[in-house]
């Protein structure tokens, strides 16, 4: 499990440095003067659709949405965390409702970004197609939204087999390993909220 989360944090860190560089390198060089000829108008500042791209958008606003997002994200590691405590003292019926409130959380983080992505397509006319800022907030904030379903289903399954008596003080790695996960979905979506939304 230690590996399988290892691989995720490097996946995650190739796409934080497709945003570093965009946003430090590539942006910059494209509005400087050997660009001018090309891209007389491009000014290199983000966000950006980047150059020869008419389209006009809004970003996402770190406030609303994402902030509630970051609010129901970071709740939900205290509740998992409040389980694995409950179950290490195998006070079940504290490791029950945790582990609901756990993935509750997760689908309700899953559902609200569903909403965002809507509000974002229609009123912000934000999309995939918005050339680079589109590209990386869809890329980033997309691929964490599946691995956060991915973890609710996990912490589901795993809350099943808390219903059917399984795991002991002594024999739970099962359920250590997705809080694992479920805490490293946690700090992406942090890294995700200052980065992606908040400095703009």
């Amino acid at each position: 499990m230690s590996w399988f989360i290892f691989s995720e944090v490097m996946f995650f860190a190739a796409f934080f440095g497709t945003l570093f560089y965009m946003r430090i390198f590539s942006i910059p060089d494209l509005a400087g003067l050997g660009s001018k000829i090309l891209w007389p108008d491009f000014v290199g500042e983000w966000p950006t659709a980047g150059p020869g791209i008419a389209e006009k958008f809004m970003p996402m606003s770190p406030w609303g949405l994402p902030a509630i997002n970051t609010l129901i994200l970071l709740t939900s590691g205290v509740t998992v965390t409040w389980a694995h405590w409950a179950l290490k003292l195998n006070k079940r019926g504290q490791l029950k409702l945790g582990l609901f409130l756990t993935f509750a959380l997760g689908f309700l983080f899953v559902g609200l970004q569903a909403y965002e992505y809507g509000h974002a397509y229609s009123d912000l006319n934000l999309k995939l197609t918005t050339g680079a800022y589109g590209a990386t907030f869809y890329m980033l904030t997309g691929f964490h939204g599946f691995h956060v379903t991915l973890g609710s289903i996990m912490l589901l399954v795993i809350w099943c087999r808390v219903m059917a008596g399984h795991f002991t003080p002594e024999n739970h790695f099962g359920f250590e390993g997705v809080a694992w996960y479920w805490h490293f979905v946690d700090v992406v979506w942090l890294g995700l909220f200052i980065f992606v939304y908040w400095l703009i």
